[in-house]
């Protein structure tokens, strides 16, 4: 097991500046608006041939907190009971506040080793601000620039003096780098599993009941996940990188800038995965952004779940499948194929079923037909229902083939392409998969012209 080094502090000292930096990349959204980070953030860093857990945290509030803040300091509670190193992050240029003083006590208490990390000291000019900390009876204070850099070698030397000594890892410890469609290296494909839907569908709650842990906070008040967080699972249905999104709101001009950005991440996030759960709350309507967000999925060529949530604030299941099964049908057609599952985080019911069916649409989603076979089905489909014909000229249909999968791509080679109404396209798509299945796969067919030889 890798060490875990957490970061803590109060709102807006600096903390995911510096995950960022330590990690090597922008994983962690930064803002001047405090309290953005809510949840805890975890990346490996490697440095010097050693790898650690870094975990970001939220800005952690003073006793009394209530509500979001109240959650937001339990989750930064659970990241201190976990690490082997703490660092403890103040903002030099804004001097030492009674919740930093807090934060000292509370370390002392738990006897968590821990690194005094001064954060926004710019230039030597602001180095006698970060000494302020010595008053609270540390013996060392580190004066860093998360947002330049400046001070970070030293602090990454001293993180890596704390650590325990390295132990020796698997050989079969690819799961903790694998992303999206990687191999681990006994073989087992790792599906990257994207939660996403509007905001207040059951995400957060869902991705809790996964991972067996309040990995997010989950809270009544709409948008409570900013960031994406990812959980790594080793389940009986195979390995699983489940990321919890923020809810994607119809698009507002006014939105706030955080809004903007967590929305822009969840869509990164369906790029970035192999299958999404498009969460619907099974308690409320379907909307037109619960539509808007399938179609995102399936335009982005992944692969598709539908799954109604909160299952246990409603009546009769049997009757509430038939009433959900009709509104997909009619307000959802275009996704018709993805398996529907009803389900509730809270009491668990129905979730045995979701695992099995992501991993049933990865697998739709990497199928092949041979070309032999494709045309053979493709001339009988013809036989029966030929492409109308196009100011008199019939069209004809020469040769199919799969070129792709994920998502299955098949090119027709036609005499008219431009000619070829979409409803043709879908009278093949639709053949296909009652014939092979591809569900919750988008089928892309692809028309082309017959390449004329002079």
């Amino acid at each position: 097991m890798l060490p875990t080094v957490a970061i803590i502090g109060r709102p807006n000292v600096g903390k995911s500046t510096l995950f960022n930096r330590l990690i090597g990349r922008r994983r962690a959204l930064v803002a001047d608006e405090p309290g953005l980070t809510r949840d805890r953030h975890y990346a490996t860093a490697s440095w010097d041939d050693r790898e650690l857990l870094l975990v970001d945290t939220g800005g952690f509030e003073n006793t009394g907190a209530s509500g979001i803040e109240a959650l937001v300091r339990l989750q930064t509670e659970i990241a201190i009971d976990e690490a082997d190193l703490v660092l403890l992050v103040t903002d030099a240029r804004a001097g030492l506040t009674s919740t930093d003083q807090e934060l000292v006590a509370r370390l002392r208490r738990a006897g968590k080793p821990t690194l005094h990390v001064a954060n926004k000291v710019d230039g030597p000019q602001l180095e006698p601000a970060a000494a302020e900390l010595y008053r609270l009876g540390v013996s060392q204070v580190h004066a860093i620039s998360a947002e330049h850099g400046r001070g970070l070698d030293e602090l990454v030397a001293a993180i890596v003096a704390q650590l325990p000594p390295a132990a020796p890892r698997p050989a079969a410890s690819a799961l903790a780098t694998a992303g999206a469609g990687a191999t681990g290296s006994d073989g087992e494909r790792t599906i990257r599993l994207a939660l996403v839907g509007r905001p207040n569908a059951g995400k957060s709650a869902l991705l809790n009941r996964l991972a067996g842990a309040e990995r997010s906070i989950v809270c009544d008040e709409p948008g409570t996940t900013r960031d994406p967080v990812d959980v790594e699972l080793q389940t009986p249905a195979g390995r699983f990188v489940v990321v919890d999104t923020a809810g994607i709101r119809r698009k507002r001009r006014t939105a706030p800038v955080m809004e903007q950005i967590a929305v822009l991440r969840a869509q990164r996030c369906i790029q970035e995965a192999d299958v999404a759960c498009l969460l619907i709350d099974a308690s409320d309507e379907l909307a037109a952004q619960d539509v808007k967000i399938a179609n995102l999925v399936l335009e982005a060529g992944r692969g598709l779940v539908l799954v109604f949530s909160k299952i246990d604030l409603i009546g009769n299941p049997q009757q509430a499948r038939r009433r959900l099964a009709r509104l997909v049908k009619d307000e959802l057609g275009f996704a018709e194929s993805a398996p529907l599952l009803l389900l509730s985080a809270q009491t668990g019911a129905g979730m045995a079923r979701l695992l099995p069916a992501v991993r049933a649409v990865d697998a739709a989603c990497a199928q092949r037909v041979s070309t032999g076979e494709l045309n053979r089905l493709v001339a009988e489909w013809v036989e029966k229902h030929h492409p109308p014909a196009h100011q008199g000229r019939p069209i004809k249909l020469f040769y199919a083939t799969q070129a792709t999968v994920r998502p299955p791509t098949f090119v027709v080679t036609v005499s008219l392409p431009e000619a070829v109404p979409e409803s043709y396209r879908r009278y093949l798509a639709n053949r296909l998969r009652e014939r092979y299945g591809f569900a919750g796969a988008p089928l892309r067919i692809l028309l082309r012209g017959r390449r004329r030889t002079t």
